[in-house]
């Protein structure tokens, strides 16, 4: 009797860091893969409500299970266009330029802040040359199939970012 005794605080501290280590996965798996944008909203503090931003946005947010990340928003309907875009190396007219300023993209390394329902984007590059290397903060939570995240940084607060899970690849 005495023997069992003694192996209980061992067990009682296994089986609490082995759950907790499992929750920790089963909200990893949660993000894991492709993502497409519903709905991009901001919020109006005199209305109390959140309304669609700039006429709609379109875009795919990926995670995988090796904790990078990446994501690309665009305006609606940015693919379609008649501008003709030319080889990397040549120049490009300023109707292209101004077309491509409507693309957002970075690719990240993340950590999840579960506690805090925080999921912590570490920029390792990104289409504006000055946010590389930047850590970006986003309160996250799930509804159902959706996975809604709302920035923390002033420049973007206010924000509300509602994604699918999509097993489509990206269509036209």
């Amino acid at each position: 009797m005495r023997n069992s005794i003694s192996y209980l605080p061992l067990f009682v501290v296994t089986f609490f860091f082995g759950c907790n280590q499992k929750a920790t996965i089963q909200e990893v798996d949660r993000f894991d893969g492709l993502w497409t944008l519903h709905v991009m909203e901001q919020y109006d503090p005199e209305s109390g409500e959140w309304t669609e931003w700039r006429e709609g946005m379109q875009g795919y947010i990926l995670y995988d299970s090796k904790d990078h990340m990446s994501v690309h928003l665009t305006s609606r309907g940015y693919q379609n266009t008649n501008i003709q875009f030319p080889n990397f190396v040549d120049t490009i007219s300023l109707e292209a330029l101004k077309h491509l300023t409507n693309s957002y993209v970075y690719f990240a390394n993340y950590t999840l802040l579960k506690d805090e329902g925080i999921v912590e984007h570490a920029r390792i590059s990104h289409s504006n040359p000055s946010e590389w290397n930047q850590v970006v903060r986003r309160r996250y939570r799930f509804s159902g199939d959706t996975l809604i995240l709302e920035p923390m940084e002033e420049n973007n607060a206010g924000l509300r970012l509602k994604w699918i899970r999509s097993s489509e690849t990206a269509k036209d």
